[in-house]
């Protein structure tokens, strides 16, 4: 399962403790992203100079590539506090009153996964986003009454990885939308740099390198693999991280170099193999491997797509010729154009 794999974007039960010691607290500490930074901190100034509460904000884009650490960033740098939680717990609209309802004034609330709102909690939302009100309906049938309760003006910050599955009535109250890309090579060895500093491990530049073309362009998925690395310079090593030893634990946790795990070459294999190619639906691919569909869509195929070595079609997906070269494979020479 993709809970299991160390190239997994998905933040494990327990990670976000652990991470929370490498996570940078200012913009001048935050690598990457940035467009998003740079204005975020023009936002950020001119709404200190008014007195007023950020306008509310709006990240999209993969997991692990900092939204829910930049909205804690922002926060910091408003010098107010947070609320931290996310779509599917807040299964009522009680639940978010009794959130919304403790906020004080320019507070940030940060809802992680917000395409996942319930479709009555949304609704709640869209008054307290606009007005700062939340209207309740006390009692039912003809003695139900409709109440307004005033709230504090605070900063709902929203992070999801499907922007496309958010109403356009929820998307269109957000005045500030940030897009995250997949960081470069360079900015993962910064990230890296950093982290190791902070874990008190030696790393030299080569080490940086190789684990950096490996992340698959996710800081979360670099600071993890870091974090085993080291594992592997204590038990095997002198504690200190060279090039041998990251390409020893790298080879151990199967992480080739670039970045594919075993499931992201079973699917590579599976479409050459089984379907000479393609173009195979995701559902035949699911199938073959025993795997959900949805783990295949979120997990795999926006890495694969990315790097160049899978397609997707009209027809279904079909491996590239760099997914062919990559396996020591001859692409064949299709007649018929593929259809993008």
């Amino acid at each position: 399962m993709s809970e299991d794999r160390i190239t997994s974007t998905n933040s494990y039960i327990g990670e976000a403790r652990q991470e929370a010691g490498l996570r940078p607290q200012t913009l001048d500490d935050y690598i990457g992203q940035q467009g998003v930074k740079d204005n975020l901190k023009i936002f950020i100034e001119a709404a200190k100079l008014r007195h007023d509460p950020l306008d509310h904000v709006l990240f999209y884009g993969p997991p692990g590539l900092g939204k829910t650490t930049l909205a804690g960033i922002i926060a910091n740098e408003l010098g107010v506090d947070i609320k931290v939680t996310s779509g599917p717990a807040i299964g009522r609209a009680g639940d978010l009153a009794a959130i919304l309802t403790n906020l004080n004034d320019n507070d940030v609330l940060f809802i992680d996964e917000i395409h996942r709102l319930n479709r009555s909690v949304e609704e709640v939302l869209y008054s307290a986003m606009e007005d700062y009100a939340l209207d309740i309906i006390i009692g039912k049938g003809p003695s139900a009454r409709s109440i307004r309760l005033d709230l504090a003006r605070f900063t709902l910050i929203g992070a999801t990885t499907r922007a496309g599955s958010l109403s356009a009535p929820l998307r269109d109250r957000f005045g500030v939308i940030g897009k995250f890309e997949l960081y470069t090579p360079e900015e993962l060895k910064k990230i890296l740099r950093r982290s190791a500093t902070l874990l008190n491990v030696g790393i030299d530049e080569e080490s940086l390198d190789e684990m950096a073309k490996r992340s698959r362009g996710t800081p979360r998925v670099a600071n993890r693999m870091l974090k085993r690395i080291r594992d592997f310079s204590q038990v095997k090593g002198n504690g200190n991280i060279d090039l041998e030893i990251t390409r020893e634990g790298l080879e151990a946790l199967g992480v080739d170099e670039l970045g594919l795990e075993k499931l992201d070459r079973d699917i590579i294999l599976t479409i050459i193999e089984r379907f000479g190619g393609g173009p195979v639906g995701i559902d035949t691919i699911a199938a073959s491997l025993g795997e959900e569909k949805v783990t295949l869509e979120d997990v795999n195929e926006p890495f694969l797509i990315q790097s160049g070595l899978l397609y997707r079609t009209q027809k279904g997906r079909m491996v590239s010729r760099e997914g062919y070269k990559h396996f020591g494979l001859d692409y064949p020479e299709f007649e018929e154009q593929i259809e993008m």
